[in-house]
């Protein structure tokens, strides 16, 4: 059976792919013995972007062909800001990282990459390179925390709420969604609009490893 254009893109990223669903930060995380420090720094980070993520997930149910593409995408957006972002608040309290102190944390390099990746294709590009953006950052959260949803610890809400947002039927209902309407698209574009798909779908691989890597540099 042919390949779907989602697998056809997920090949293409080769062994990063692996390298970003195997990270050593997803097993730390779900077995809860991550440093709280490397913890604290992806969340600061993680959270830096949370505006643009809404702001992709918002252009693409806006460029969307039909009503019922875009219902799904409407839900998942309440999510984003509601569930989510009480995840995030809650974390940075037991964090004890008030506001003040984050405002004092400059964005990363990666984190800048990751908001001018999202905002470029909401702003400027087609429909099929903004969900492409979005199937990477879905499904390869989806593949670790399903992966890593055995051996997660029960002990500590920072470690398995971040497991169990990233997993379980609803998100995998989501991230169904999301390739299902990317590879409706790899069925009505040119060639020319499947390079542009494939080079944003790269360029967010690339910046999902650069970002598990950027929670332990020094």
């Amino acid at each position: 059976m042919a390949k779907t254009f989602t697998e056809e893109l997920r090949e293409a990223a080769g062994d990063q792919w692996d390298r970003v669903i195997n990270h050593k930060f997803t097993t730390e995380l779900a077995k809860g013995d991550i440093d709280r420090n490397v913890l604290k720094k992806y969340l600061i980070q993680d959270h830096r972007f949370l505006d643009a993520f809404v702001v992709l997930l918002a252009s693409a149910i806006a460029k969307a062909r039909s009503l019922d593409d875009r219902i799904e995408g409407c839900q998942f957006l309440g999510l984003i800001t509601g569930k989510e972002n009480t995840y995030f608040e809650r974390s940075f309290e037991v964090l004890g990282c008030d506001k003040e102190e984050r405002a004092k944390i400059p964005d990363q390099e990666v984190t800048k990459g990751f908001v001018n990746l999202m905002r470029e294709v909401s702003s400027e590009g087609t429909l099929g390179e903004i969900l492409s953006v979005l199937v990477v950052a879905e499904w390869s959260y989806l593949s670790w925390g399903e992966k890593v949803l055995p051996i997660t610890n029960r002990d500590d809400f920072l470690t398995y709420e971040w497991v169990d947002l990233h997993s379980g039927d609803y998100f995998n209902g989501v991230v169904a969604y999301l390739r299902g309407l990317l590879d409706k698209e790899g069925t009505l574009i040119d060639d020319a609009g499947k390079e542009k798909c494939k080079a944003a779908f790269l360029r967010a691989i690339q910046l999902e490893e650069d970002f598990f890597e950027m929670a332990y540099a020094a």
